[in-house]
């Protein structure tokens, strides 16, 4: 099922052109993946606990429409693909318009936070990919 997470342009966010920096759509697609992953139940903590990371490794963006100051955008995670060790989800970031201002796919790897080396993806977290793909 997708995840939803909404949120407001701050003022610190703004460029001197007069909009969202670029690289501000980054860090809201960071909040609403941290939130989706929490949601799973891969809180920091458990992922201490297990010692283990989830890591970007590559990142398709794609800027549609550009977001000012005050505006209300919402942010929506879907998964795309799951490998052994990776995934792949989207997220497409919209403004109260539901007009869709930004969307990346987001390429994550799992990895052993003392070996800093990929392992397999936890089964909890696979299960609930493999669950939102075949939702679809």
């Amino acid at each position: 099922m997708a995840h939803r997470f909404a949120f407001t342009v701050q003022s610190t966010d703004i460029d001197v052109i007069g909009h969202v920096n670029n690289a501000k759509y980054l860090e809201y697609m960071e909040w609403a993946r941290f939130d989706w992953i929490w949601q799973l139940g891969f809180t920091l903590d458990e992922l201490k606990r297990r010692a283990i990371m989830p890591v970007v490794v590559n990142i398709n963006i794609n800027y549609r429409k550009e977001l000012r100051m005050r505006e209300e955008v919402y942010a929506i995670t879907t998964a795309l693909r799951v490998k052994e060790k990776s995934f792949v989800i989207r997220h497409e970031l919209f403004n109260i318009h539901d007009e869709l201002v930004a969307d990346a796919d987001v390429t994550m790897v799992m990895i052993d936070a003392n070996t800093r080396r990929s392992i397999l993806l936890p089964e909890e977290l696979r299960e609930a990919l493999e669950k939102e793909l075949a939702a679809k």
